[in-house]
């Protein structure tokens, strides 16, 4: 028998918000409002590294080494801004560089790569269940990846479980 898709239930409308009007919801306190100013920068910090993370991991997986000049190829920036934050990785005990060998993600690189992964994988199955193509949903997902939050991609998850996922045959 054919599985039924079912649709996730929605607690409430959501409207669609129109720029023209005014706000019509009170403003959150000082406390609440700067969480999310908060929970932006964060994301923010951990973006690059998530990404420096994420390709190493790739480049590792797809041709056995990393090396810096591949990454800034990948990155569009030049060496010197690569070497630069490879320092920063090394430091962070992300990496580990070996001389004329490139660049190795430590375990926890791995662990962080493996987390990013998921994320952007989940964000980019999710934009094409929306219904947008898939050369945009992997540019936007790169993005978006850093600022979702654990239950939005849990929800995330639900509506691809039950909606399926359209790049996926």
């Amino acid at each position: 028998m054919a599985r039924q898709k079912t649709r996730p239930t929605i607690k409430e409308p959501c409207p669609l918000p129109r720029r023209s009007l005014p706000r019509t919801d009170p403003l959150p306190d000082a406390d609440t409002h700067s969480e999310g100013f908060r929970q932006t920068r964060e994301a923010n910090r951990g973006a690059l590294v998530e990404d420096y993370v994420e390709l190493i991991a790739d480049l590792i997986e797809d041709g056995n080494e990393a090396r810096q000049v591949d990454i800034a190829a990948r990155l569009g920036v030049a060496q010197p801004t690569v070497a630069k934050m490879l320092a920063r990785l090394a430091a962070e005990g992300l990496v580990s560089r070996k001389p004329y060998r490139g660049v190795f993600l430590t375990e926890a690189g791995q662990k962080m790569a493996l987390e990013s992964r998921a994320r952007h994988q989940t964000v980019e199955a999710f934009l094409r269940c929306l219904g947008v193509s898939p050369e945009t949903a992997r540019i936007d997902s790169e993005g978006i990846e850093h600022h979702v939050s654990g239950e939005t991609l849990e929800a995330f998850r639900r509506f691809i479980e039950a909606n399926g996922d359209p790049g996926r045959g």
